[in-house]
């Protein structure tokens, strides 16, 4: 591994001092777990951070919050805390899904909501749910508050929009509507520890027997997190079934290629991210589809 210089904050004003004035060559620790595989990846002679900011301290940055309409979710949170927590498990369950799909648990012991978000990895575990759940990214710097949607900080993969003298302290979302259902969905390569090689997160409002609002957020299928507008368009106003949600799954089939083209991973990714958001469509709706 390469050497740095590792400082460690208090509070959430020292580590906004520390990068309004050394922000350039540091990199921000809190969980750990993608930043210390990043960092033995670099190979000897190559430019690496010259400082590791530890944030693990800060706890005015961590735990959830709920005021009745909007629930918070400090970003240092672990995905642990988020998997059991029982404002996510009845306002956001798809995030609690989520989130105890992420590594081991030890990993979900320290592996933080935060650090997830701003890896920026197209296999990131909360991100699809956050999308669907239509969060923000609310970010603190010293001149103050900067808050943009979730889905809209992502630049391209591993890159997001983040400043160098910001830090993401939490992602905030509505809760769910008055009878909402949701579903998330994880294809890893194994059933334990898997990066995901895809994922999708969905949510329906179902009333008299039609659908009158569809979310559907795929992962690993587009250059940067979205929500699949012409797949939820097709679904609304329409009675569930399964033929519907296949059809559903072939338009988020069809728009992952018209954004990322044709690969070496598209015969394999085209039919299993169109029966995957089929699946998680027909969990939500609870047709077992």
């Amino acid at each position: 591994m390469i050497p740095f210089n590792l400082e460690r904050a208090e509070s959430l004003e020292q580590a906004l001092e520390f990068l309004d004035r050394d922000g350039t060559e540091v990199k921000i620790i809190a969980g750990g777990t993608d930043l210390m595989v990043e960092l033995r990846e670099i190979s000897p002679g190559e430019k690496g951070p010259g400082t590791v900011l530890d944030i693990t301290p800060i706890d005015e940055i961590r735990g959830i919050k709920d005021d009745g309409s909007t629930i918070t979710v400090g970003a240092l949170t672990p995905h642990r805390e988020i998997s059991s927590s029982p404002i996510i498990l009845q306002y956001a369950p798809l995030l609690a899904s989520a989130c105890s799909t992420v590594g081991a648990a030890q990993h979900r012991n320290i592996a933080t909501i935060g650090g997830n978000v701003i890896n920026g990895s197209p296999a990131a575990d909360s991100v699809p749910a956050l999308v669907a759940l239509n969060a923000e990214a609310v970010f603190q710097s010293k001149s103050g508050e900067r808050v943009s949607l979730l889905k809209d900080i992502y630049l391209k993969p591993y890159q997001t929009d983040i400043k160098d003298d910001e830090i993401l302290t939490a992602v905030r979302f509505p809760r769910l509507p008055e009878g909402a259902t949701s579903s998330y969905i994880k294809l890893g390569r194994r059933n334990a520890l898997a990066i995901s090689r895809m994922n999708v997160a969905v949510v329906l409002v179902i009333k008299d027997g039609e659908i009158t609002e569809a979310r559907i957020s795929p992962g690993s299928t587009t250059p940067t997190p979205d929500r699949i507008t012409t797949a939820e368009e097709l679904l609304i106003g329409k009675e569930p079934s399964e033929e519907l949600f296949r059809r559903a799954g072939q338009a988020v089939s069809e728009e992952m290629i018209n954004r990322s083209g044709r690969r070496w991973s598209t015969p394999y990714k085209e039919p299993v991210i169109a029966a995957l958001t089929a699946r998680a469509l027909g969990e939500a709706a609870g047709e077992g589809v």
